[in-house]
């Protein structure tokens, strides 16, 4: 649904009139309640706004952020409390010019009330702007959208299997001895795959040196995929300090335009040969990686443990497949406001992370070559997936009457501190109303999906 507002000023000076104790009054389409100064004058007004919040139960309330909405929201919280209202919605309507101070404030009152403010971002369209003309304009605003539940129980899911093969056993023993060999330099044979070596090179296009073709001492394992395919497997049998040729293609989508599809040929010098060394698989083995004294233990763990993520992998793809058949078997219609908010926070929260590793988002599209527009068109796939599967679980939760306890978020919370390694009571002096509820929702979302795969019939 879009819901449609007009907004209307006649010049500079028409939406201001100067009050006798100075203050200056805004007129609006809002009750004259926003201008209010006095705490005597609820008294005057409550019943009216009761009446208005009893004929509109489903009525969205424009939040500004500024002192006069901040009155008018007091007002109706303190109206509704006194009658007993059922709560409203508020929608802070995002126009990506506001200060970060209001958009602070605005999260700062939806705790102090413990009410819900929405943010939206509205398309603005001008229809008139004129010199000595009313200035009028449109916003359109997307609202969340009606999500229409097709089937949603008795989906059809893959049955989950925790056999576990001895091969499987032997597998993942070998890979942690993987981790605890030690490397060795080798001077009695060439190189072979899997070796790590140290080599000079030089490359070369139709006979001319290339800028970036060159590295000396440099480090790499034969059989890794580091360099451009071919290069790395026509070391195999080259032997220490002499000189070999290796003759490569530059692929076609290679990052340097100058060299795509051309062939080059690399002078290289391996100067050192390592090879890894394997500890003996047996009981000492065992004892120095696990907490047992036998090999037999030691396996018989392994394949325990594998047992139980090839569970935890089973019921995960079980609800993989449940969710998607049911967001699948939905109608609804999300609106572009709404993908275009969720791609940005998506790329707002990619850019947090990377910069908590010391790179900033302008230096990560340097050295990928992408552009913003092109993060936001890869991204928004991924976004359109992120809000159907959140509408149509609300959606589910809603249909089923799924409510979280209070004891629930308790729990959960308890599991967070143990986490973090804090203390429950401090936990929560971090949790305001707003991020209360909002764990509640969460936590409702996660029962639909559970809910989802105990109404499924494995296949």
């Amino acid at each position: 649904e879009r819901r449609r507002s007009s907004g209307r000023s006649d010049d500079a000076s028409a939406p201001f009139e100067k009050m006798k104790n100075g203050v200056s009054k805004v007129y609006t389409d809002r009750p004259d309640y926003a201008d209010f100064d006095s705490p005597a004058k609820f008294e005057a007004i409550k019943s009216i706004i009761a009446k208005r919040l009893i004929e509109h139960p489903d009525a969205i309330c424009s939040y500004s952020g500024g002192s006069d909405s901040d009155i008018m929201l007091d007002l109706i919280e303190r109206t509704r409390a006194m009658f007993e209202l059922p709560p409203i919605k508020y929608v802070f309507f995002n126009t990506g010019l506001e200060m970060k101070a209001t958009r602070d404030h605005v999260k700062y009152v939806a705790e102090k009330y413990g009410v819900e403010i929405e943010e939206r971002r509205p398309e603005i369209n001008i229809v008139q702007i004129e010199k000595g003309k009313s200035f009028i304009f449109t916003a359109d605003v997307a609202t969340k959208p009606e999500v229409k539940l097709g089937e949603y129980k008795g989906l059809e899911v893959d049955k989950v299997s925790t056999r576990v093969t001895q091969k499987e056993v032997d597998a993942k023993i070998q890979e942690e001895a993987e981790k605890n060999a030690r490397e060795v330099v080798v001077t009695d044979r060439a190189v072979a795959d899997g070796d790590e070596v140290i080599l000079d090179f030089e490359g070369f296009v139709d006979g001319e040196a290339f800028e970036g073709g060159k590295g000396e001492n440099y480090p790499l394992t034969i059989g890794s995929g580091s360099f451009i395919p071919g290069f790395e497997e026509q070391l195999v049998g080259a032997e220490a300090e002499k000189e070999v040729e290796v003759k490569v293609t530059f692929p076609e989508d290679y990052h340097a335009e100058e060299l795509k599809g051309k062939e080059a040929v690399f002078k290289c010098t391996v100067h050192e040969i390592k090879a890894k060394e394997l500890p003996e698989i047996d009981d000492e083995f065992a004892a120095e990686v696990s907490e047992f004294d036998t090999l037999e233990e030691y396996k018989a763990d392994v394949k325990a443990k594998i047992k139980e993520q090839k569970a935890a992998d089973g019921k995960r793809n079980q609800e993989d497949q449940a969710v998607e058949q049911a967001v699948k078997n939905a109608e609804y219609e999300i609106p572009q406001p709404m993908i275009d908010t969720q791609t940005t926070q998506m790329v707002e929260d990619f850019a947090q992370r990377i910069q908590s590793q010391g790179i900033t988002l302008e230096q990560y599209f340097q050295f990928t070559g992408l552009t913003a527009e092109k993060m936001m068109e890869d991204m928004k796939p991924q976004a359109i997936k992120r809000i159907e599967t959140r509408l149509v679980l609300e959606a589910i939760a809603k249909a089923e009457n799924i409510e979280i306890t209070d004891e629930k978020v308790d729990e959960e919370l308890a599991k967070m501190a143990e986490s973090y390694k804090m203390e429950v009571e401090k936990l929560k002096e971090f949790m305001g109303e707003n991020e209360k509820k909002q764990m509640k929702e969460d936590l409702a979302v996660q029962e639909a999906v559970t809910f989802l795969v105990e109404n499924a019939v494995e296949k």
